[in-house]
């Protein structure tokens, strides 16, 4: 198999190192950064030259087809309107896409330009998705304990993460390093609107979503639901001490916003509730990983996984997705249509 990396930082040496390693192989790669930008893609994986140049990404639409590769691995932003520019050139020049973006996931609830770029990718015969540590962990895990439980009243899931080891875009998404006052102005504002305002923001594009809000929309689709209302709220998290953070070149003042806590709630025609909270923040010493979801009903189940090992699953789950994507129906198709996700020893 054929790759290219567009978006070569943290997430970059995990997911071009996972390809090698079976046997697939990188044969172009993008990036924004000029201290990387023509060097060999060595100079961020570490090792022997691997003999493919870290292209500057305003050259994407001229050579990507050039590359005659399979699939490409863009790992950059969180929003979909960071990412749209890359996906529609992918999708105009036929190249399949699988993201880490985590909006990406399930973009159909908060997107209003994902039908674009279903249309594009359809016309050209490929396949645009997310993927990422949500594949599994908030979405195939999840359904798998609904699959075990006879009547379902409520689905309860918590997760936590540090947004240190995701790059600056995450962090800043969350809030990381912002005064209190500005985190009430920049992020928690946004939530507090009604419905039909709610709506117009995601018409106009203009709807922040947090990462719940896609992972309800993906477990409402893969369940069967009818989603008939979905509301979420941002809260700060705070320190009592300063925090240094190496992704936001800063020192978090004691009391600022180390990140956020993301309350999503989905009701559903069928009586089932989907309440989701995942929260981002620089972490402190003791503080790690938790994923923690509950099924309450007939029976009634909890799984904890405490300390996953968050970014390595998040790249591991992309490289284990490429040939789901590429033989999966063209357009943008979310995960849950293409069966569980599964360990692939080669690609």
């Amino acid at each position: 198999m054929k790759v290219i990396q567009i978006g070569c930082g943290k997430m970059s040496v995990y997911t071009m190192r996972y390809v090698i390693e079976k046997g697939g192989k990188i044969v172009g790669a993008y990036d924004i950064n000029p201290k990387i930008i023509g060097k060999d893609i060595s100079a961020v994986l570490g090792g022997k030259k691997q003999g493919v140049i870290i292209e500057d990404v305003k050259r994407l639409n001229d050579t990507i087809t050039k590359k005659e590769a399979d699939i490409a691995i863009v790992t950059t932003m969180s929003l979909m309107k960071d990412v749209y520019d890359v996906f529609m050139i992918c999708a105009k020049n036929g190249m399949n896409v699988i993201s880490t973006c985590e909006e990406a996931f399930y973009p159909w609830n908060s997107f209003v330009d994902t039908a674009k770029l279903d249309k594009v990718a359809k016309k050209n015969k490929c396949t645009i998705c997310g993927s990422g540590y949500q594949d599994v962990s908030w979405g195939s895990l999840v359904t798998a304990l609904c699959g075990t439980t006879q009547k379902i009243k409520k689905i309860k899931g918590k997760s936590s993460y540090n947004v240190e080891d995701y790059g600056i875009a995450l962090a800043r998404v969350h809030g990381a390093g912002l005064s209190l006052k500005d985190f009430e102005k920049q992020i928690a504002s946004a939530d507090n609107v009604s419905d039909v305002k709610r709506k117009e923001l995601i018409e106009k594009g203009e709807f922040l979503p947090s990462y719940m809000w896609n992972v309800n929309g993906w477990l409402a689709s893969a369940l069967g639901l009818t989603v008939t209302r979905q509301t979420q709220k941002c809260v700060p998290q705070t320190h009592s001490k300063e925090l240094k953070s190496s992704t936001l070149n800063m020192t978090i003042p004691k009391g600022y916003a180390t990140g956020m806590s993301a309350v999503v709630t989905t009701e559903t025609k069928e009586g089932i509730t989907i309440e989701s909270e995942c929260i981002g923040k620089v972490y402190a010493s003791d503080e790690f990983d938790v994923n923690q979801w509950s099924v309450e009903g007939e029976p009634s189940t909890t799984v904890v996984v405490n300390k996953p090992a968050t970014v390595e699953m998040t790249c591991a789950s992309i490289v284990n997705r490429l040939p789901d994507v590429i033989k999966a129906s063209a357009g943008y198709t979310t995960t849950e249509k293409m069966g569980e996700l599964r360990f692939k020893l080669k690609l």
